[in-house]
């Protein structure tokens, strides 16, 4: 089942990686990632009906991990789309009051669930059988408009999926907070000025998914097309297309990944000038 659904999840992040390079207007990048999102959703839902879990342990793992993970994007980008098509005139006190509307919603989804909240995210198996299996529970008046099937929901897999959406909801409207004001230029004013990238795309995109696959932002729960978003704002600057960079860095012979290696060396040579002795041998 695993490989099979993590197919499934590699393709929605590329797809929805695609969206964000082919829609220029960000209306038009949600509205298409709602789309994929749902699309993805029905696919899983389609493949896992006809699937007979070999035991509870497997059962639980996917309503605890891997339903919850698809279902988030579709909340995340519902809601994104949904804030963006609902941004009040006014000014700019309209949107900080608009802003801390949602922000306070999700507190209060945070303080309505903070037992559960704790469960999840302390890392607690006790209640798993009772959360993420299926079968005798009512369903929430939460789930009237998402997910209202008991044959292919639990208690609470809905429950984490709105933890995931509602962290990543908060990063992006603190952001936005942050650059109120700046909206009119086509790319937002960051803090910090002049900062530039000055290795080429294909190293940015070498450096972002070596980022995400190493679990080095928020655990690996981030896509592609989200630290792709970050970093052509912080550095002003258009990475095209970067699976297909992906794919390219894949397909060298010599060696693949010439940027890490590049600024590995870098370091090194670095620590040798600072410290010049006590050094571990350096690795061939």
């Amino acid at each position: 089942m695993r490989t099979i659904t993590d197919r499934f999840y590699d393709a929605l992040e590329n797809q929805l990686a695609e969206a964000k390079i082919n829609n220029e207007a960000l209306i038009d990048q949600y509205r298409e990632s709602v789309r994929i999102s749902k699309k993805a959703m029905t696919k899983l839902k389609n493949y896992i009906t006809s699937y007979a879990f070999a035991d509870t342990e497997e059962e639980i793992h996917f309503f605890k991990h891997i339903k919850p993970k698809f279902y988030s994007k579709f909340i995340y980008y519902n809601n994104i789309y949904n804030y963006h098509m609902k941004v009040p005139p006014g000014g700019e006190e309209a949107l900080r009051a608009y802003i801390n509307k949602h922000l306070d919603k999700i507190k209060s989804y945070y303080d309505d669930n903070l037992s559960f909240y704790q469960y999840y995210r302390s890392g607690s198996t006790a209640q798993d059988a009772v959360f993420f299996t299926r079968g005798g529970f009512d369903v929430h008046p939460e789930l009237e408009d998402f997910e209202e099937d008991e044959q292919y929901s639990t208690s609470h897999d809905y429950k984490i999926a709105r933890i995931i959406a509602n962290e990543k909801i908060q990063e992006y409207l603190n952001l936005e907070m942050a650059v109120i004001g700046q909206h009119e230029t086509g790319y937002r004013v960051f803090p910090f000025k002049n900062l530039q990238w000055t290795a080429t795309p294909t190293d940015a995109a070498e450096l972002l998914y070596a980022l995400k696959e190493g679990r080095a932002v928020n655990n690996g729960n981030i896509d592609i097309g989200e630290l792709v978003s970050l970093w052509e704002f912080i550095f002003e600057l258009e990475i095209k297309e970067p699976y297909h960079k992906l794919y390219d860095i894949g397909k060298r012979h010599k060696e693949m990944f010439v940027f890490l290696t590049r600024i590995k060396e870098a370091l090194w040579n670095f620590i040798k000038r600072k410290f010049n002795k006590g050094l571990p041998p350096e690795e061939e």
